[in-house]
Formats: C-alpha cells, sequence, structure tokens
C-alpha cells in the first residue's frame, strides 16, 4: 500500500532524507541562474549586458535539452534497480557538474573553451534533473501513507524551491560581504563550490535510504520498464503527463527564475533588491507548499489545479504590466507573492499527480520522461524567449503566451480524472 507497512519513523526519516538530497540538486541547478549576472560577463566575450544574459540563458536551455534524456535513462534505470539508486546516481552527476562550474576558467584566459566547460557542466546536471524529478517524486509518493500523501509529497517543491532559496540565500551573503568587483571576478565561483561538496555529504545520505515497497512488489514481477513500453501501453497517461506541464512549468520558470531578471532589466530595481524580493516571496511560496498539499488530500488534486489554472489566465498579464512600473519593493514583493501563491495549486502536488497516473513497475519513467519533454519545451525556453522579445521590443507577448499556455494546461484539469481517487499507487 504504497509504504503503508513501514513504520511511522522510518517513513519521516526517508521523506526527509530524500528530500534533503532534492534541495541540494536543485539548489546546484538555480545557482546558476541566480548568479548569471556575475559570471556571465566573465565566461561569454564582451558585449552588451543583454547579449551575455542571452549567452548564458541559451546555456541553461542546453540543461534543459538533456534533461528529457536524463529522464528516460534514469528513469528505466530507478523502475528497474530501485528508488534510492536512481536517487544516488542524479546526486553524483550534479556534484560533477558544479565542480567543473566552479573550475571554470574565464574567457579571456581560456577563449572559446570556458563556454564550452560551462556547457559540459550542463549537459552533465540536465542529465541529472531529469532523473532528479521523476525518482524524487515517486519515491516521496510511495513513501507517503495514502491519507496524507498530498502533504508529503509536496515536500518535492519544498524542497525544489528551498533550492532556490538556498542559492538566493547565498547570492544575497555574498553580495553583502564582497564588493561587485569581487563578485564578478572569482566570488561567483563559491556557490558551485558548495554546491559540489553538499552533493557529497547527500550521497551519503541517500546510500542509506530506505527502498519503497511499491519498487520491490513490481521488481518480483516479469514486467520491466521501457520507452517502448511506456508510450506502448501508456500512451494516454504521457500525453496528458506533457499537456498537463506545459503551463504550469511554463508558470513556474516565469514567476522564479526569470522573474528575478525581469525585475532589474524592466522593473527598474537593483540587482540586490530585486535579490531580496525573490527570496522574501519564495520563502513564502515554499512554506504554502505543504498547505495545498494538505487541502489536495481533503478536496482532490483536480480542484488545485483547476484553481491555479483559473487564477494564472486570469492574472499573468496583470501581474506583468503592473511590475513594468511597480516602483516599490514591497509592493513588487506582494504581487510576486500571490502570483506563487496561486502557482501553488500546480506545483505542490504535480509531481504527485503524474506518479499516481502510472504502476509502479514503469512510474519513474512515466513521470519523468513526459514532463521532461514538457518541461524542456516550455520552461527550458522560457527565459531566453523572454530576453529576446525584450530585445526584439516585444516583450509583452511574453506576458500573453505564458497565459496561452496556462489555458491549455487547464482544459486538460478540466478533463483530468481525479487522482486522488483513481490512484494507481495503492496497487503497489
Amino acid at each position: 500500500m504504497g509504504g503503508d507497512s513501514v513504520t511511522r519513523a522510518g517513513r519521516m526519516r526517508s521523506i526527509l532524507g530524500g528530500s534533503a538530497g532534492n534541495l541540494v540538486e536543485w539548489y546546484d541547478w538555480y545557482v546558476y541562474s541566480a548568479f548569471t549576472l556575475y559570471f556571465a560577463p566573465v565566461i561569454f566575450p564582451k558585449g552588451s549586458a543583454t547579449a551575455q544574459l542571452l549567452n548564458a540563458a541559451a546555456i541553461f536551455a542546453v540543461g534543459f535539452l538533456m534533461r528529457p534524456i536524463g529522464a528516460w535513462v534514469m528513469g528505466v534505470y530507478s523502475d528497474r534497480h530501485g528508488r534510492k539508486a536512481g536517487l544516488t546516481l542524479s546526486v553524483t552527476l550534479m556534484c560533477v557538474g558544479s565542480l567543473i562550474i566552479a573550475a571554470t576558467p574565464g574567457y579571456a584566459t581560456a577563449g572559446a573553451l570556458a563556454p564550452a566547460m560551462l556547457v559540459f557542466a550542463r549537459i552533465l546536471q540536465g542529465l541529472s534533473v531529469g532523473g532528479e524529478y521523476g525518482a524524487s517524486a515517486t519515491y516521496l509518493s510511495e513513501m507517503a501513507g495514502r491519507e496524507r500523501r498530498g502533504f508529503y509529497a509536496s515536500f518535492q517543491y519544498v524542497t525544489l524551491i528551498g533550492g532556490q532559496l538556498t542559492a538566493l540565500a547565498v547570492l544575497i551573503a555574498l553580495q553583502a560581504w564582497l564588493s561587485e568587483a569581487a563578485l564578478e571576478a572569482w566570488g561567483w565561483r563559491v556557490p558551485f563550490i558548495i554546491g559540489g561538496l553538499l552533493a557529497v555529504a547527500v550521497f551519503r545520505i541517500r546510500r542509506g535510504l530506505l527502498e519503497t515497497e511499491s519498487f520491490r512488489a513490481a521488481a518480483a514481477g516479469p514486467v520491466r520498464s521501457s520507452g517502448a513500453a511506456l508510450f506502448r501501453e501508456y500512451p494516454r497517461e504521457a500525453w496528458t503527463v506533457m499537456a498537463l506541464t506545459a503551463g504550469g512549468t511554463l508558470a513556474f520558470y516565469a514567476y522564479t527564475t526569470y522573474m528575478q531578471k525581469f525585475l532589474v532589466n524592466t522593473g527598474g530595481f537593483d540587482r540586490v533588491t530585486a535579490s531580496r524580493v525573490m527570496t522574501a516571496a519564495l520563502l513564502v511560496y515554499a512554506g504554502v507548499q505543504p498547505v495545498a498539499g494538505a487541502m489536495s488530500d481533503r478536496v482532490g488534486r483536480r480542484p488545485m489545479l483547476i484553481g491555479f489554472g483559473v487564477l494564472g489566465v486570469l492574472g499573468t498579464v496583470p501581474l506583468f504590466l503592473a511590475l513594468e512600473s511597480v516602483g516599490s519593493a514591497v509592493v513588487a514583493w506582494a504581487m510576486v507573492t500571490a502570483a506563487l501563491v496561486a502557482l501553488s495549486g500546480y506545483t505542490a502536488i504535480s509531481g504527485l499527480v503524474k506518479a499516481e497516473m502510472f504502476p509502479a513497475h514503469i512510474r519513474t519513467l512515466g513521470v519523468a520522461f513526459p514532463y521532461a519533454v514538457a518541461n524542456t519545451i516550455f520552461g527550458g525556453t522560457a527565459e531566453y524567449l523572454a530576453l529576446w522579445l525584450k530585445g526584439a521590443g516585444m516583450e509583452r507577448a511574453f506576458y500573453w503566451y505564458v497565459t496561452a499556455m496556462i489555458a491549455v494546461s487547464l482544459a486538460v484539469y478540466f478533463r483530468l480524472p481525479d487522482t486522488r481517487d483513481t490512484s494507481r499507487i495503492a496497487e503497489g
């Protein structure tokens, strides 16, 4: 029964252990975006700030291109060898990628080798995160008890947001301790070193995690996970995951990672103020996840998704229009926080909803691969597209694009059965 025979203490240790690893993984992933404003002038040729940010955003997108491959390979690996094995492999790749970025020389020293090393490191990290999402969502969903599955599964995004918060906290601390010149010269390397060292610690934690009962039961059976089996036997579920992810993941990257740059480039805030606004907003956002997850245990998953979809469609364009000239950091924080609270209807339960659609023998792949494809297409390109449209003088088209994709996902939410009631995790 998805881990119901596991002791409560054992379940909590496993959930906390898996969540801690998830936090470090996403810290390593997001620290790239948090420090782009500082390392872009070092790694790329001299030019306009927007051009350097575009280069960095393009490499950010390269990492996303590797996520479907990582999701496919490590999704199958996790389904065949265990959720714990997949989680351990993903953090190893992330560790190596972070340490490579920390050691990357500047363009003035190494020329084209500098961005090439950055690309290679992001490839490794893209493979890692591609596997991490599915393995983490599956592990937390299977380890949680049925009655509080939404609450416990929400800790995937608590720690995912925690990774962003940790990255921003390191940024704010370094901004306070170092001068702008020192940050651009060498200070931006510090967070990547921290990430690599934390990943080593998480490797040890993950090796000691309990395996889920759902995996053990599935491993005893004759059916094995594969990409062909996913689309042959569960095509509707796979396409549904892609469609319900599209609007949610685009909104997530628009409201979080891109928002920091938007507040600087368009809103007129300085980098320090923008970082503090986003840190304060993300703190509230992280705290709301368990509340939204617990609500889904009471009212169902579908109403939560629909709530996000309606608010996202109605509020995205007014949000960005108002932030263009808001002036006040407090008002900007309130507006961004409101958008993130609405987004919680999706993020708190998105991994769980996907996990509840698939049987245990193919669950990690079913969660990871369709999500990674949609995440690459819509999430990975969000920042680049927004910056490109700004450079072309059509910035507001991005606001409408985000709105349109949320509307597409909203149509899927209306047609989606409530997975709280149809969950296949209970079969495990």
